[in-house]
C-alpha cells in the first residue's frame, strides 16, 4: 500500500476569486444549469416522443443532450453549493469521481459528433445505401461503443491516477481534474503521461476523421442543389457544435498543462469551466434552431400548450 496516496482531501484555490461575487456568481450559475436543464431535456422529449424523429441522426442528438445533462451534473451542484461555503474542499474519492465523469463526458461527446459526421456522410455521398448501412442494429453499437469505449478509457486513467503517492493536496482549479491531481505526484508518471497521451491522439483522430468526412461531404454536396440543400440543412449545426466542443476542450487542456501563473485566477477560472458551459447551453439550441424537424415540432409543442392553457382558463 506504500504506492497509493493518503490524501482524504483536496483544496480547491480556484474559489479564492470568487469570494467577493459569490452571491452573483451563484445566481448566474443556478440560471445557467436549470437552462442547461431545460434545454437538454426539452430536446430528449421532443426526439423521444415523436415518431418522425426516430432516424439515426435525431437519436445520435438525443445521446449528445443525454451527455450534456451527465457532464453537467458532476460540475454544477459541487460548484453552487461551494460558491455560499467558505471552505472549498472535496473529499479524494469525490475528486476522482468527478474528473472521471467530467472528463468521460467530454470523450463522449468527440465520439457521438464523430458517429454524426459517419452518419451524414453516408446520408449525403451513399444516399441509395442509407437504410441498409444505418441499420437499427448498427446504430445500436455504435452508440453502445461511444459510451462504452470512453467510459473505459477513463476508468484505465482514474486508475492509474488513484496509484500515485501525492505529495500535496493542493488543486488551482474550481473542480478536479487529473492533470492537476498528476501535477502533485511524488512519484513518477510516466506511466499516466503515456496514457494520457494515448488518450488525447484517439480523440484527436476522431477530429482528423470528421475533417476527412466533411471534406468528402462538401465535395459530393456541390455536385447538385439538392445536395447542398441537404449539407447546409443538416451538417451546418454540427459543424458549429464541434467547433464550440473542439475549442472549448482544447483551451482547457492547452491551459491545463502549459498554461501561464502570471495569469489572473478569474480568467482562468473562465477558461476552465466553458467546456462545462457552451456546449451543453449552445448545442441543443443551435440544433433546435436550425433543424426544420425539431424546430417544427418544438413550435407546435408550445402553440398545443398554448392552446391548452387557454382552453383551460375560458372553462373556468
Amino acid at each position: 500500500m506504500s504506492n497509493i496516496s493518503s490524501i482524504l482531501v483536496f483544496s480547491l484555490s480556484g474559489f479564492s476569486a470568487t469570494v467577493n461575487y459569490r452571491v452573483t456568481l451563484f445566481s448566474l450559475t443556478l440560471l445557467c444549469y436549470c437552462l442547461i436543464v431545460v434545454v437538454n431535456v426539452s430536446l430528449i422529449l421532443t426526439i423521444i416522443l415523436d415518431q418522425n424523429l426516430h432516424e439515426p441522426m435525431y437519436i445520435f442528438l438525443c445521446n449528445l443532450c443525454i451527455n450534456g445533462l451527465y457532464g453537467t451534473a458532476a460540475f454544477y451542484p459541487k460548484f453552487a453549493f461551494d460558491l455560499l461555503s467558505d471552505i472549498y474542499v472535496i473529499s479524494y474519492v469525490g475528486c476522482l469521481l468527478q474528473v472521471y465523469v467530467i472528463y468521460s463526458y467530454a470523450t463522449i461527446d468527440f465520439s457521438i459528433l464523430a458517429l454524426m459526421a459517419y452518419d451524414r456522410y453516408v446520408a449525403i455521398c451513399r444516399p441509395l445505401e442509407y437504410h441498409s448501412v444505418m441499420s437499427v442494429q448498427r446504430i445500436a453499437v455504435l452508440i453502445s461503443l461511444a459510451w462504452l469505449v470512453p467510459l473505459w478509457c477513463e476508468v484505465l486513467v482514474i486508475s492509474l491516477t488513484s496509484k500515485l503517492k501525492l505529495c500535496g493536496s493542493h488543486i488551482q482549479k474550481l473542480y478536479c481534474e487529473n492533470w492537476s491531481i498528476v501535477k502533485l505526484a511524488c512519484s513518477s508518471t510516466k506511466a499516466n503521461d503515456i496514457v494520457g497521451l494515448i488518450v488525447i491522439s484517439f480523440y484527436c483522430a476522431h477530429v482528423v476523421f470528421i475533417v476527412y468526412s466533411y471534406v468528402r461531404l462538401i465535395k459530393s454536396a456541390l455536385k447538385s442543389k439538392e445536395g447542398r440543400k441537404k449539407f447546409t440543412q443538416t451538417c451546418v449545426p454540427h459543424l458549429l457544435c464541434l467547433l464550440n466542443v473542439t475549442a472549448a476542450l482544447l483551451f482547457d487542456t492547452m491551459y491545463s498543462r502549459y498554461g501561464s501563473a502570471s495569469v489572473p485566477q478569474s480568467v482562468k477560472n473562465f477558461m476552465a469551466v466553458q467546456f462545462l458551459m457552451m456546449p451543453p447551453v449552445l448545442n441543443p439550441i443551435i440544433y433546435g434552431l436550425i433543424l426544420t424537424k425539431i424546430r417544427y415540432r418544438v413550435a407546435t409543442l408550445c402553440l398545443m400548450q398554448q392552446v391548452n392553457i387557454l382552453s383551460s382558463k375560458l372553462m373556468c
